[in-house]
């Protein structure tokens, strides 16, 4: 069959490398792709929210299956676009459509989702430019740290950890009065902060059964020791030592079985992923929020444990037949360095050639921000590179993804040296 990859980065990398390895896989195109997954298949420069211009690859193509990266065209109904195009229908898709998409899309709209269908989350309000005054009043009664998120889809910059009421009334009138995120902070969630242990965990359905993918704890904080801005994610480890059978079956129980009813119970179809971002507090779990997609740069160390055919469970979640299909999992341990622009997360160098990647020894290299230049490869994005190694034990595994790390060059690189580093 032929296997359409919505997306560029470190995540689409990572799909496209197991994609390709399936038996099921006769060609496999990403769009737009980036540098490193031409070794997968073949790029098609046309951008994710395009919808026409996906619709006129697929049918040039004959693609059978189309599995979307980011959360940007499912928010904004790529999936109903499918579903509404009477040559598109019956192609399918693996993403939820719109409504199921605002898991991701809204704050407000999730957190709603959870406290009706009874799943562990932190206390919160919502509010508006209108009742911004309400919301200044109600901080001052709010206890601190507090946090502040803005509603809607900011780049994974919206969210905010206030440690004073002033700065938390300061920031709120931002975010509602001054559009600090534009129309994604035309609402804002005030949220109680949860302290713990943050843990990534990865469901797929088909909307009535689910499989559970491995687990794995991102590492957001640009600096060494979790310290600096927030980026989009310096590296993954796959699996986590405190998420144990005996943590999963209440991540299970609690969280997971819940989602996929209140889904059900609420009438929203949802095939695809579902991203859990969980605290772990004191051995009890709570969740901070749902993504719509798979998580970069989780994906890379999660793909690198998958061990058995990915498409088929991929046809699975199409066909409705998800319970059907078997999973095995490696027991050993997935870690990912994430390679970044000089600068950032803030404005960052571009146009840097890449050298060294081919004496990396044990690592794959899954490229995000990359694009060619001649016979060149360079940087285009703030995280360009993501090295996901698979080894027996946690220590070996972080040791052998670092030193790969240190064996590429481009101009301003820098990567953490200490991912995973907390869990050992």
């Amino acid at each position: 069959m032929n296997i359409l990859i919505l997306g560029s980065g470190g995540r689409e990398s990572a799909f496209a490398w197991k994609v390709a390895q399936s038996a099921h896989c006769d060609k496999l195109f990403i769009a737009p792709g980036n540098a490193g997954t031409t070794q997968y298949g073949t790029n098609v420069n046309i951008k994710v929210t395009d919808f026409e211009g996906i619709k006129a690859l697929v049918l040039k193509e004959d693609i059978n299956l189309v599995l979307v990266g980011p959360e940007e065209p499912l928010v904004k109904g790529v999936h109903d676009f499918f579903l509404a195009d009477e040559q598109l229908k019956n192609i399918p898709v693996v993403g939820p459509q719109q409504e199921g998409a605002q898991l991701e899309g809204s704050k407000d709209f999730s957190k709603q989702f959870m406290e009706r269908h009874n799943i562990p989350t932190a206390a919160y309000r919502t509010f508006t430019k209108d009742t911004l005054q309400d919301g200044l009043t109600y901080l001052a009664t709010a206890g601190l740290p507090v946090v502040l998120k803005a509603d809607g889809l900011a780049a994974g910059k919206g969210v905010l950890i206030c440690l004073t009421l002033e700065e938390a009334q300061t920031e709120l009138t931002a975010m509602l009065a001054d559009a600090k995120f534009g129309e994604a902070s035309s609402r804002v969630v005030v949220e109680q902060f949860l302290t713990g242990i943050e843990l990534s965990v990865f469901v797929m359905t088909d909307g009535n059964s689910y499989k559970i993918l491995p687990e794995a704890k991102d590492y957001k904080r640009i600096g060494e020791g979790d310290t600096g801005l927030n980026t989009g994610g310096m590296g993954s480890i796959s699996p986590v030592p405190f998420a144990d059978a005996a943590y999963m079956k209440k991540v299970e129980e609690r969280v997971i079985i819940p989602t996929i009813e209140g889904l059900k119970k609420d009438g929203i179809p949802y095939k695809g992923f579902i991203f859990i971002g969980l605290m772990n507090s004191n051995g009890e779990p709570w969740v901070i929020e749902y993504n719509c997609r798979m998580g970069d740069p989780e994906t890379e160390s999660v793909m690198r444990r998958i061990d058995s055919d990915f498409v088929d469970l991929l046809l699975g979640v199409a066909e409705g037949n998800l319970n059907e299909k078997g999973i095995i999992i490696s027991p050993k341990t997935a870690a990912t360095v994430v390679m970044v622009a000089g600068g950032y997360p803030g404005e960052y160098l571009k146009n840097k050639v890449i050298t060294g990647t081919e004496n990396v020894r044990d690592s794959i290299v899954f490229h995000a921000g990359t694009s060619m230049d001649g016979n060149d490869v360079i940087t285009t994005g703030g995280r360009v590179l993501a090295i996901t190694t698979v080894q027996d034990d946690m220590f070996s595994a972080l040791q052998q993804a670092t030193a790969d790390a240190s064996r590429i060059y481009y101009d301003g690189m820098y990567f953490r040296k200490d991912i995973g580093f907390d869990l050992l």
